[in-house]
């Protein structure tokens, strides 16, 4: 959607819940020419721990020994 400056600044609340509801962006625009885009904000996900969290499982003994030797003992 694109909208004049002028109209933006005077319905600028009104289309910020727009834009959050339909997930779509709206251009505005000066003089017939884009100068603005109101997107909106995309989940993130910014922990640096716990990412991952729920995407593994654990299969098997985890904590018996392999049985293989590593070349640290050779």
């Amino acid at each position: 959607m694109k909208i004049a400056a002028a109209r933006f600044k005077s319905q600028c609340l009104a289309l910020m819940d727009e834009v959050a509801r339909k997930r779509k962006e709206v251009i505005i625009t000066k003089r017939g020419r884009p100068i603005a885009k109101l997107v909106p904000v995309e989940d993130e996900t910014s922990e640096l721990f716990g990412g991952l969290r729920g995407t593994g499982r654990v299969v098997g003994d985890i904590v018996a020994p392999t049985g293989e030797r590593w070349n640290a003992e050779r």
